[in-house]
């Protein structure tokens, strides 16, 4: 879902993200603590991912799909450089009526600094950000409701790590994840690394699961090929979230 910032860790059972009412994600006090300023830390992960959309010419990705796409709009700007359709993907009510919002609307003036960057890194972005988010379709929507091989790529930013504290059912996103691309497709992910469970504002506390690159690399080198990874520091300029920095996965599906 995004960066975020610790909350106590509850005692009793692992928390799993049916346990966990993502309808109520506090929408504005996300957006106020993690996206109303561009960080160093989306300058880095915008200049990751536009690397890889530079790859592809203007429209050459039939669909591509945004997993667990939350409030934040720059990686559907990104994916415009290249796709002809992106389908955001979210479960949230609260996180689908405001991307519904801000496609019928227009966009927050606070997105557009990293629209800008988006456009002088990716040059297949066309001059509006609304023209390039007109090809964002918004579906409700969960993992589970997937078709495996759909997308040329899929994209994840900050969303298996920070909706479960159970391991397993962070694998199964992540296989998810990778299956959702057809064969050869190419797979665009970001992490907070080491994060625990959180909490937004004065909200409750959210489930996370604490991931460093080891964990990744187990879960995606049997699935993918062509893993790489790398990481961003820690992120001064934020408030204190418990995380040790944000790691950048680009892989591909192996091809049938």
């Amino acid at each position: 879902m995004g960066r975020i910032p610790p909350g106590p860790p509850e005692t009793g059972r692992v928390r799993r993200n049916r346990d966990a009412d993502w309808n109520d994600w506090p929408v504005a006090d996300y957006l106020a603590e993690n996206y109303r300023r561009l960080h160093p830390c989306d300058v880095g992960v915008i200049h990751h991912h536009a690397a890889v959309y530079r790859r592809f010419a203007p429209g050459a990705l039939s669909r591509t799909v945004e997993l667990g796409a939350g409030p934040n709009l720059y990686p559907l700007m990104l994916a415009a450089a290249a796709s002809r359709g992106v389908d955001a993907l979210e479960p949230s009510a609260a996180s689908v009526r405001y991307l519904c919002g801000q496609l019928a609307h227009g966009v927050d003036d606070s997105w557009r600094p990293f629209y800008a960057l988006c456009r002088s890194l990716a040059p297949g972005l066309p001059a509006d950000s609304a023209e390039a988010l007109r090809r964002v379709r918004v579906v409700r929507g969960t993992a589970d409701d997937l078709v495996p091989g759909t997308y040329d790529l899929a994209s994840m930013n900050f969303v298996a790590e920070s909706v479960t504290e159970d391991f397993g059912e962070f694998t199964a996103l992540c296989d998810a994840f990778v299956h959702a691309v057809r064969p050869g497709g190419t797979l665009l992910a970001a992490f907070m690394e080491r994060m625990p469970s959180y909490r937004i504002g004065t909200g409750p506390v959210w489930p996370a699961c604490p991931v460093d690159e080891a964990a990744l690399r187990a879960v995606f080198t049997p699935r993918t090929t062509g893993l790489r990874i790398v990481g961003l520091a820690k992120d001064r300029t934020l408030p204190e979230y418990g995380d040790t920095g944000v790691l950048l996965l680009t892989a591909e599906r192996p091809a049938a």
